[in-house]
């Protein structure tokens, strides 16, 4: 009987398979905990992790951050790119390039990804677009000045030493690994790559980005525990108005794009903030789909609303079901999802090398949005968590969660997505190991 079933399985593998996971997908739903406090507890986590992600990121991060990286792949000079990014480029300077962007950003782990495609697309080598990708939410000025100040002066530099160390070293051992593969894509790029100069001025180009990276932060900067920061905080939006005001005139003057629909746009975005003051998220919006509605109908401007268009509907399902599992899993700060919160306490409570290789696997599945990995870690620590673990839960939570992993892999493929979370697993499990034992 075995032999027949076999023989049958074999004959039609594509039907056996269907059948397999019909009868998975069944148990699981007929054993599924349902009406169990933890079980029904951690399905309104997932829920309300992801509504809160939506309120909080979706529009001002991830929609800006679509805009950007549209934009990159749109005007963005590949001669540029390749000069400094490229795999031919010099790594000191591609690396230190990509990590000075990175930090300049100081996003978080999901608004990053947007324009990681962005440059990686446009001819970026791996080393320098992996430094990109870990830096943008690792090496945070603000975050690391907050981790020393409620943590300790300590923990808050090796967080700054390490964060820097690591992408530099994991985009070094990313370009050693796959550097055959990287040279036949320089070749490939400078080949087939259509559009390899910008024909406007370096300095224009460089302006109109950083005009959308200024907005993409200002509309982002959060409260924080200092006298200076709080009063930028307070002028957030009249500052992310002005930036927008000089990109609108910027578009009119080098990108020759219509002053009448510019100035409507510009009339009802105003009209909006000023009847609804209290949901600046709605001119936002209503600001990003008007440059998009233009850009589409403009032929030589098309591509940047295509572009983006391409970033977000790949992009954005993925991070929006896998903040779900992670809400599921782990539930919101403070809340706990099907996994209670003793475990992980209990798991991390010592300076062991198997406590600290669960913090660093445990901070990237989780999603952690700017700032907010500090107040965890502080609950933590007053938990018994080990200052190891702490530091390796630091370096591996803000570059790494359970969204971004889904949609790197989108980028790069299964296996360099899975050697570069690895990489940076091992390499904050490593760094937690020695410094909780060491120092």
């Amino acid at each position: 009987m075995y032999s027949r079933l076999l023989a049958l399985y074999r004959s039609n593998p594509r039907e056996g398979l269907v059948l397999l996971l019909m009868i998975a997908a069944f148990l699981l739903i007929y054993f599924i905990p349902a009406g169990t406090e933890r079980f029904d507890n951690a399905v309104l986590e997932a829920f309300r992790l992801t509504n809160w992600y939506a309120r909080e990121h979706v529009i001002l991060c991830l929609l800006p951050a679509f805009l950007i990286a549209g934009a990159m792949a749109t005007y963005l000079s590949q001669d540029a790119v390749m000069r400094y990014l490229g795999p031919d480029a010099s790594k000191p300077v591609a690396f230190s390039v990509a990590s000075v962007s990175g930090t300049l950003l100081a996003v978080c782990s999901c608004t990053v990804l947007p324009l990681f495609g962005g440059i990686y697309k446009r001819g970026a080598g791996l080393g320098a677009a992996i430094a990109f990708l870990y830096s943008g939410p690792a090496i945070n000025v603000m975050a690391v000045v907050v981790t020393a100040k409620v943590l300790g002066a300590e923990i808050g530099i090796a967080r700054a030493v390490g964060a820097i160390v690591f992408a530099l070293v994991i985009g070094t051992i990313m370009h050693f690994i796959y550097r055959k593969e990287e040279s036949q894509r320089s070749i490939t790029n400078k080949r087939g790559f259509a559009g390899g100069s910008s024909d406007k001025p370096m300095g224009i180009v460089a302006l109109f980005f950083a005009l959308m990276v200024g907005i993409l932060v200002f509309a982002n900067w959060a409260a924080a525990d200092s006298p200076v920061w709080m009063q930028i905080y307070a002028w957030k939006w009249p500052i992310t108005a002005l930036l927008s005001a000089g990109l609108a005139a910027l578009l009119v003057w080098h990108w020759q794009w219509p002053m009448l629909p510019m100035l409507i746009l510009a009339g009802i975005v105003a009209a909006f903030a000023v009847m609804m003051p209290s949901i600046p998220e709605l001119p936002f919006v209503i600001g990003i789909g008007g440059l998009m509605l233009i850009s589409s109908l403009r032929d030589q401007d098309r591509e940047w609303a295509v572009q983006s268009w391409d970033f977000a509907k790949q992009i954005l399902p993925l991070l929006l079901a896998g903040v779900f599992v992670a809400g599921f899993a782990l539930g919101r700060p403070g809340h706990e999802g099907i996994i209670p919160s003793q475990w992980v306490a209990a798991a991390v409570g010592d300076n062991s090398l198997v406590s600290t290789m669960l913090a660093s696997v445990l901070g990237a599945l989780m999603y952690f949005s700017t700032l907010t990995e500090v107040p965890i870690v502080e609950a933590l620590l007053g938990a018994g968590m080990g200052k190891g673990p702490a530091l390796a839960l630091l370096l591996a939570g803000p570059a790494l969660s359970l969204p971004n992993m889904l949609v790197i892999r989108t980028i790069l493929g299964t296996e360099k997505t899975l050697v570069y979370c690895a990489l940076v697993v091992v390499m904050a499990t490593i760094t937690g190991f020695i410094y909780g034992n060491w120092w």
